[in-house]
């Protein structure tokens, strides 16, 4: 008798990037559903084709999201047939470059950075498949130090909601939105995760505001909670998509001119997104209330020319610090 069995997204991801990585030339999606760890177990449980066809969508949609070059080779007469496509991840665009070496004192840094990294962001079935790094049943002898995971750290809401994504069902949590003072609860149909300008955000359907809406995960003020109520899963079609291009969207209305002192941080940072201005760098931006934190942080490395209403977020929040700082020290 077949049992269900839920791998954790994180462990299925982990599998799923090591046999793309262990194959030269390329796993069909057969292959894939049938073979690798958390797309096998669940076809053995009697998932349907339909079902996992469309986890494996989603995964290579986060894959990618995540910096992963996952490469899709079809049939060379005709290359918009993808029936029979292959799938892989080229090495030679994941790998580090071939001239960078490490001492033995600089492997141990990384490899407790690495424990920190998956302490941080990882359940401990993923931990346990990258100590394995093993997928398919393969011996992978390249060390995983060889490779560069661009995965970044994630709320504790990531999990309970990439569950609630992948089972379609209505969600629960208390959000604080920029700019109030109190969360408000809210109901909403989880339909994609997605990382812009390097944090996480739901997109979903507001079943109050009866609208779709993007959350910031790290204003989840409440443990995420998944109700009894499903809905369509159709409806994660394309969601992700949609999510970031209307990030985008916001961000093509909304610049920031800075002046941002040569050889900070602030300046590395910023410039990885930023255009030359006149006086300085125009940077789009999303949200006046996080962009407005980013900036703080980096203290006199930045000078906020316009918009106004950026420059007095950011001055309000300095001097917040100012006052922190000097009740601290008359304590």
């Amino acid at each position: 008798m077949a049992t269900d069995f839920r791998a954790a997204p994180e462990e299925r991801l982990v599998n799923l990037v090591v046999a793309l990585l262990a194959t030269d030339q390329g796993l069909t999606k057969d292959t894939i559903l049938s073979s690798v760890s958390g797309y096998r177990e669940q076809q053995d449980a009697g998932t349907s084709k339909d079902a996992l066809e469309k986890m494996f969508e989603r995964d290579k949609e986060n894959l990618r999201g995540l910096g992963v070059p996952i490469e899709t080779i079809g049939d060379h007469a005709d290359p918009d047939d993808l029936r029979e496509a292959r799938y892989r991840v080229p090495t030679a665009e994941y790998e580090l470059p071939a001239d960078i070496t490490f001492s033995p004192a600089e492997l141990a840094v990384l490899n407790l950075a690495g424990g920190v990294w998956s302490e941080s962001s990882m359940s401990a079935d993923a931990r346990s498949a990258l100590r394995k790094i093993s997928a398919l049943g393969i011996e992978v002898d390249a060390p995983i130090i060889g490779y560069a995971p661009r995965i970044s750290l994630r709320e504790a809401s990531f999990a309970p909601l990439q569950s609630a994504i992948e089972q379609a069902r209505v969600v629960e949590f208390d959000y604080l939105k920029g700019g109030e003072d109190a969360a408000r609860r809210r109901r909403i149909r989880p339909l994609a995760l997605v990382e812009y300008e390097a944090r996480w955000h739901l997109f979903g359907f507001d079943l109050d505001q009866d609208a779709d809406r993007t959350f910031l995960l790290s204003r989840i003020s409440s443990d995420v909670v998944l109700t009894r109520a499903t809905f369509d899963l159709e409806l994660r079609e394309h969601a992700g998509e949609r999510a970031l291009e209307g990030l985008r969207a916001v961000a093509r209305r909304q610049r920031a001119l800075l002046e941002v002192a040569p050889g900070t941080e602030a300046a590395l940072r910023l410039s990885r997104r930023a255009q030359p201005a006149d006086q300085g760098i125009h940077v789009p931006f999303v949200d006046v209330h996080v962009f407005a934190d980013e900036l703080a942080s980096y203290g006199p490395e930045v000078r906020v020319v316009e918009p106004v209403a950026l420059r007095d977020e950011v001055v309000a929040r300095l001097r917040l610090a100012a006052r922190r700082h000097a009740a601290e020290d008359a304590a």
